[in-house]
């Protein structure tokens, strides 16, 4: 088991955004975590990077508790997070970017290999690599942002709504790069996204968050074709 979340409460002062949420994910799958907005989906991704701190609860990686960690303690343990609306620094490079990515690295060797491994996934980040990231459209920024978690070396992926503002078009291309990733490098990745077609469709496990508790939980082929999931999240 690489991560084991269990009885996680989150409150935001009277509010309890998170209420006894258990999760697990394994090595090298994808787990997809789904639900409507305002449902504890993106604080669940801050609690594990220690950006929100539980109100109870336990979150264990790689046999590690890492509850009340400071969060680049958890990404040197192997945990990096791609945040909602990609937040790269726009005034800097790609290369930059990259970079920056890579700043709890010390080994020469492995950071010149996971620049490699961005570039060769990220063909079109190549091409502008001396580019300023703020000229970039939105879907190349998303690929920086994935890029630039990549270079951390993790073992544990958290995606904050990748798909947020790209067209149809785009979010596939994104999809793919995630599958492909995924593939290639055995990167385990939680996937929070608003698009539940594309998340069921992507992951191996799905979790329905609701009103901050877990309701629905299992294989994401059985996920989908269960009739309230329709019926709530994929509009048939």
């Amino acid at each position: 088991m690489l991560l084991n979340i269990k009885k996680l409460s989150v409150n935001y002062g009277a509010i309890r955004a998170l209420d006894g949420v258990n999760i697990e994910a394994e090595e090298g799958e994808i787990l997809s975590i789904i639900g409507a907005n305002g449902a504890g989906k993106s604080t669940l991704l801050k609690t594990i990077t220690g950006i929100v701190k539980p109100a109870a609860g336990e979150i264990v990686f790689n046999s590690q508790s890492i509850r009340g960690i400071k969060t680049n303690s958890v990404v040197k343990l192997g945990i990096t997070m791609v945040p909602e609306g990609r937040k790269i620094f726009p005034d800097l490079t790609v290369k930059e970017n990259l970079e920056l990515g890579a700043y709890s690295l010390r080994e020469r060797t492995l950071k010149k290999e996971l620049f490699d491994l961005v570039m060769s996934n990220f063909p079109r980040l190549k091409e502008r690599i001396r580019q300023h990231a703020g000229t970039l459209s939105g879907g190349e920024q998303q690929m920086l942002a994935m890029g630039r978690a990549l270079m951390s070396n993790p073992k544990l992926l958290l995606l904050d709504e990748p798909s947020m503002g790209l067209s149809p078009i785009i979010t596939r291309e994104i999809f793919a790069l995630i599958r492909l990733i995924n593939t290639e490098k055995r990167i385990a990745m939680i996937l929070v996204e608003q698009n539940a077609h594309m998340a069921l469709e992507h992951s191996n496990r799905t979790y329905v968050l609701e009103n901050g508790r877990i309701t629905m939980q299992g294989a994401s082929v059985d996920i989908k074709s269960n009739s309230r999931i329709i019926e709530a999240y994929l509009g048939v």
